[in-house]
């Protein structure tokens, strides 16, 4: 102890004095500070730097002037090679116009040569029976005139008479057949409606192809013209109401279609459908609303050339788009509303019908119902086939159970028990609105919200924490994955107490 003192007042005395040390030094320096003189600042020019800078300056001014004089010449320049890219933008376009012109032209004269062809062969087959009365004809005056006179005179030109009248003839049945056709267009586009639950637009067209036998021509602007019909009445695609007249006339002209056409080998059964759209429309074919059709006389089948064939798939496609148009309509209107069904809305209002053993649908859930009755009473309005319908709501059910589903997985804080009563109360009254809707409509469509449902049943079981995992995977989650069940796993519910489910996977 005596020695640390010790040298804690050693170190006390080495540190005064290079504190007084210190303080000298400061002292000297200040002093040297003051001693020493104040230095003076002299500019100094330099000329030859100055002149430098001065030539410099000159070069830029130059070199300014020339960038400015180039500049007024590119701008001359382009002013000029823009005013000649706008005269040959013109005649460009001007030569756009005539093209198409030429081309609209050149597409009428093929559809006046088709349809002279077409009609040439019609007035063959009604020249065969007056040719032969004629040449028999003939035949007897040239012997009459040979026995009396000893010599042939020459026959009459009657040759080249029927050749003038037929072609008057065909020229006034091809005006014929341009007026009925835009006629029969003119007709469908005005919406004639229903008669006795089938579409008027779809037998009409029908018929009038069975009578001017378009399916058996060889070449034929009818069904182009038809087509393009189609085409145009179905830009208006936000309208589900003119969306569905179309799938009813469309869906039932390929129907008649299909009874009616067959190619060249047909004799041999045509191989089962593998598309989607094919098994429907075969669906469609062989169901029992559609065996009682008839369209005035008896379908008889028809050997179909290759336009009629043509027509054929092209009104599948267009069936297929209209279906599509329609059901993908709805989903856009569904979708903001599924957002907010997934969660309970906050307030007392919910908690008071929990309190009596039941739970009420928001306004979300109903708006769904109501868009669903909406959705059903426009197909139903315009007599859409009812295998149509089932897969329409077939998909925007799945659909719903898709998006439930993963809001579910994708949001922890939806995972709880007065979400799943809030859910199991929406689910309740879609179910409700099947049953009521009958199957020959819905089908099986409640049976694609069985994960949604499965889901929400484990939500809404109470003790939780006793429930084994062989009961989740075999009794109350059938339909989910391991997956799913990992994502349950970290369920959350709040009821009187915080209960925690750890499944073992």
């Amino acid at each position: 102890m005596q020695k640390l003192r010790t040298a804690l007042q050693e170190m006390q005395l080495e540190f005064q004095e290079s504190k007084a040390l210190l303080i000298k030094e400061r002292e000297s320096i200040k002093k040297e500070a003051e001693q020493v003189p104040t230095i003076l600042e002299v500019p100094v020019i330099d000329n030859e730097l100055v002149n430098k800078l001065t030539a410099e300056n000159e070069m830029l001014k130059a070199m300014v002037s020339s960038l400015e004089k180039r500049i007024d010449e590119t701008e001359k320049n382009y002013e000029e090679t823009s005013k000649l890219s706008e005269e040959r933008l013109k005649q460009a376009l001007d030569a756009e116009s005539k093209i198409i012109e030429l081309k609209t032209a050149m597409q009428r004269l093929e559809e006046k040569l088709s349809d002279m062809e077409v009609e040439d062969q019609v007035l063959r087959h009604q020249a065969l029976f007056s040719s032969s009365s004629r040449k028999m004809s003939e035949h007897l005056e040239i012997t009459s005139q040979h026995l009396e006179n000893g010599h042939h005179e020459p026959p009459t030109p009657s040759k080249r008479l029927g050749t003038d009248a037929d072609k008057k003839m065909r020229k006034s049945q091809i005006e014929r057949l341009h007026e009925s056709v835009d006629a029969l267009i003119k007709c469908v586009e005005q919406n004639p409606g229903f008669s006795q639950g089938k579409p008027v637009g779809a037998f009409t067209i029908y018929r009038c192809l069975v009578q001017w036998r378009s399916f058996e021509a060889e070449k034929t602007s009818v069904f182009d013209r038809l087509i393009q019909m189609i085409g145009s009445a179905i830009e208006n695609q936000d309208d589900n109401n003119h969306m569905a007249y179309w799938l009813s006339n469309t869906s039932m002209l390929l129907f008649l279609l299909q009874r009616t056409l067959k190619g060249s080998g047909a004799n041999s059964n045509p191989p089962p459908p593998t598309s989607f759209f094919g098994r429907m429309a075969q669906g469609f074919r062989t169901s029992p609303s559609s065996a009682n059709l008839r369209v005035g006389k008896d379908i008889q089948m028809v050997e179909a050339k290759y336009p009629a064939l043509l027509f054929k798939q092209q009104l599948t496609a267009y069936v297929e788009t209209i279906y599509s148009i329609v059901r993908d309509n709805f989903k856009k209107d569904l979708s903001p509303l599924l957002s907010s069904c997934i969660q309970a809305p906050r307030g007392t209002a919910l908690k008071s019908s929990l309190s009596f053993g039941h739970s009420t649908p928001a306004d979300s859930w109903r708006s769904i119902v109501n868009s669903l009755d909406g959705l059903l009473c426009t197909l139903k309005e315009n007599f859409v086939p009812p295998i149509f319908v089932q897969k329409i709501f077939t998909q925007i059910f799945s659909y719903i159970n898709v998006q439930l589903f993963n809001s579910l997985l994708l949001r922890r804080e939806c995972c709880t028990f007065s979400n799943g009563e809030y859910v199991k109360a929406g689910l309740a009254e879609l179910e409700l609105w099947c049953g009521q809707a009958k199957e020959e409509y819905v089908g099986a469509s409640w049976d694609e919200l069985k994960h949604t449902r499965q889901a929400v049943g484990f939500l809404v079981i109470h003790q939780k924490s006793r429930i084994s995992y062989d009961e989740i995977t075999n009794d109350l989650c059938r339909s989910l994955v391991s997956n799913s069940y990992t994502e349950y796993a970290l369920y959350t519910g709040m009821t009187t107490t915080i209960l925690e489910v750890y499944l073992l996977m």
